[in-house]
């Protein structure tokens, strides 16, 4: 992890641009809240590099717009009992 909190967001900003992650997977993956990373990237990215900033808000909105499917498969295996 990084010193600053401003590189925190970049290199939270690359991982999710490079993976296509969720808040959620970013999360985990750094060891800190989803607040933190969802602070980080719409707050804090926003006022260092803008650049980086439309790039990954681009990966966020599809990841929203996708959010209803991920929840909806997840209900189903859930009740399904499948493991996949």
């Amino acid at each position: 992890m990084s010193d600053t909190i401003e590189d925190r967001a970049c290199e939270l900003a690359v991982y999710m641009i490079e993976t296509g992650a969720t808040v959620r997977a970013a999360a985990k993956h750094f060891g800190i809240s989803k607040s933190t990373v969802h602070k980080d990237l719409s707050q804090r990215l926003y006022r260092h590099n803008r650049i980086l900033y439309q790039q990954v808000r681009q990966v966020l909105d599809t990841n929203k717009q996708q959010r209803h499917i991920r929840g909806g498969m997840a209900t189903r295996r859930k009740y399904k009992g499948d493991t996949c």
